[in-house]
């Protein structure tokens, strides 16, 4: 535990002197969500979220009312596993395992597991650009996956003017770019997916807010693009809600 809060201390002073943009966005929206939802992946179909849970023994794949935050339908994961990244392609949900090396993938519509591959090294975030998945492993590596077999493809680092970008976690695909959580801080890093040359921050140390705190609360995880309006919600693990965030206010800070 200390060494995780010594490098989360490291991770904000390194980022908050980043040469690339720095933006610190307003909240729009505000939505209930799970407080015992450990949240490692976050998707929005219409008026639903998907969402990957961790912890052995409480990993979950669920689906929820977005307006409510009632959990409509989930199915429990094996409880050896740790749940992680989620991402949907064509009808399948993929989500990963944290260091079991297996990728499970859903049908989308009867959450029935329709098939299982292996991967070497741990799993952590998972997203897609329509046709392949990109996966974090708590590096700063980005690995491209087939999604018909989750072979790697090709791999690369993400870096920024001050050099790679490490423990990056939950992704999303964002308007042809990558934004990904920076474990154990509450910066979204945002980079491009041919070469992962950082674009910018994004400072969201003003979540959760004042009346959704909690002591029992873990690290900002979880970012969704809504596709029929593209507007991008965040959240974390066990937080009791999810925000809607304008995108952006300002840059550098000011």
């Amino acid at each position: 535990m200390r060494i995780c809060f010594w490098i989360g201390l490291w991770l904000i002073a390194t980022l908050a002197f980043a040469q690339e943009p720095v933006v610190r966005p307003q909240i729009v929206a505000r939505k209930p969500h799970d407080p015992e939802a450990f949240t490692q992946g976050l998707l929005i179909e219409g008026a639903l979220w998907l969402e990957s849970t961790g912890l052995r023994g409480e990993s979950t794949l669920r689906e929820v009312d977005r307006e409510s935050g009632e959990v409509l339908r989930k199915v429990d994961l094996p409880e050896e596993t740790f749940g992680e990244g989620l991402a949907l392609l064509d009808g399948k949900l993929y989500q990963l395992s944290w260091q079991e090396g297996i990728c499970r993938v859903w049908d989308r519509e009867s959450f029935k597991l329709i098939a299982e591959y292996k991967y070497p090294g741990e799993g952590w975030g998972l997203t897609t650009d329509g046709k392949k998945l990109y996966m974090s492993d708590g590096t700063a590596v980005i690995r491209v996956m087939d999604p018909e077999t989750f072979k790697e493809l090709r791999r690369f680092r993400v870096l920024s003017e001050k050099g790679p970008v490490p423990y990056l976690n939950e992704l999303e695909w964002v308007e042809g770019e990558i934004w990904a959580n920076v474990f154990q801080s509450k910066w979204i890093v945002r980079f491009r997916p041919s070469d992962g040359k950082v674009l910018g921050f994004i400072d969201l140390r003003a979540l959760p807010l004042v009346m959704d705190y909690s002591q029992t609360q873990d690290v900002l995880n979880g970012i969704a693009r809504d596709p029929a309006t593209g507007g991008i919600w965040v959240t974390g693990k066990l937080w009791k809600a999810v925000y809607q965030i304008e995108w952006p206010v300002a840059a550098n800070g000011k």
